[in-house]
């Protein structure tokens, strides 16, 4: 194998297959990124067994080949490599040999028999979505999912497709985010898990133009853009009864709904959320007519109050919150004006958006937490 190709293009290459090496594991292939060199494109691959990332590119391919390739040790070399063109040689006894100007590396790498055939797609189930739109349909939700390994159905986002409609579901089971929105083709119900790990690679490549392609299978899900296809096993399980947590009709009564503005409200929680501590994270929020005012007090520490004007008719009480989890949705809710529905000191506190340029809903539901 000899190829030649740019600093620049194996960056691009490198991160975007090099997420799905794991970071520990018993079998050294795959620790090793796979190169395959054929006509005029260069083939990335990387796999844990429970997703793999290919990305081809072009390049001058002098000899045909195959070989893997230590990650993060070629990564170390290509980034610290001077600008221009490197070429790529592969010699008896898997030595690889990087050139580049006056720089040379030697690497041993592992043949590619030993690693693991990424399976392919064929004449299944697709639909072609703008990666604009899914990115940020995934930036609305993506936050909520559990990181709690032991909850294992709710470490991913629900991706639920009918009637010409997209829904993303996520939740931690404190919080949840859920987003709808329509898309220009119909497919038969779709309705699958789709693992953090998979969901946080696609984030990282999806871009503002082009669409993605996304195929089902029974037991795992692809997604194709831009040279670049992400294979990942789905999350086997029921996902809970969300709708149950979701507002009905209750929302349409007003005097239960405060209007801030969304600037002043994030900037008062986070404030706030300075004097919390690893055994007092609720924050206080009185609710007036027509004001909030937001406090913490934590003993040793001191304490901080502040008042925002809002546009509230509703009973006077006051809820505890998690500011972490108020932080996350203002950070991504799009309009200046916030509609926080709140009922009582016990009940949930829903945040819901109407998203105009896509014909969708966004809603956002978070439980309260007791005061100290």
């Amino acid at each position: 194998m000899k190829i030649k190709t740019s600093k620049q293009t194996l960056l691009c290459a490198i991160q975007i297959v090099e997420g799905a090496v794991p970071t520990k594991t018993t079998l050294p292939i795959l620790s090793n990124i796979l190169l395959d060199a054929q006509k005029d494109s260069l083939f990335f691959s990387a796999t844990d067994l429970d997703i793999g990332i290919t990305y081809q590119t072009k390049a001058s391919v002098t000899e045909e080949g195959q070989i893997t390739i230590p990650a993060k040790r070629f990564a170390d070399i290509i980034r610290e490599l001077p600008e221009g063109d490197v070429i790529i040689i592969v010699r008896k006894n898997h030595n690889i040999i990087i050139d580049s100007n006056k720089c040379s590396f030697r690497l041993i790498g592992l043949p590619k028999e030993e690693f693991p055939t990424i399976p392919k797609f064929h004449n299944k189930d697709s639909v072609d979505i703008p990666q604009v739109l899914l990115k940020k349909l995934l930036k609305m939700v993506s936050f909520a999912m559990s990181r709690d390994e032991t909850r294992y159905v709710l470490n991913g986002t629900l991706f639920m497709l009918k009637n010409k409609t997209i829904r993303l579901v996520a939740t931690d089971g404190r919080r949840l985010a859920m987003v709808e929105s329509q898309t220009l083709v119909d497919i038969d119900k779709k309705e699958v898990i789709i693992p953090i790990k998979t969901i946080n690679e696609l984030q990282k490549i999806l871009k503002e133009e082009g669409v993605v392609k996304i195929v089902f299978t029974q037991n795992q899900v692809a997604f194709e853009l831009d040279g670049t296809t992400i294979i990942s096993r789905l999350i086997e399980g029921e996902f809970p009864n969300y709708e149950q947590v979701l507002p009905k009709d209750r929302q349409k009564d007003k005097q239960k709904r405060v209007q801030i503005e969304k600037t002043q409200f994030l900037s008062a929680v986070k404030r706030a959320s300075l004097f919390t501590s690893t055994d007092s994270q609720s924050i206080k929020i009185d609710v007036f007519k027509n004001k909030l005012v937001i406090s913490k007090i934590t003993p040793d520490i001191g304490e901080v109050k502040e008042e925002i004007e809002v546009q509230y008719e509703g009973n006077e009480f006051t809820v505890g919150f998690n500011p972490v989890y108020l932080l996350d949705v203002l950070k991504i809710l799009q309009n200046e004006t916030v509609d926080l529905e709140l009922i009582d000191a016990e009940k949930p506190g829903v945040f819901k958006e109407e998203l105009t340029e896509e014909g969708g809903t966004y809603i956002y539901v978070v439980l309260p937490m007791q005061l100290a």
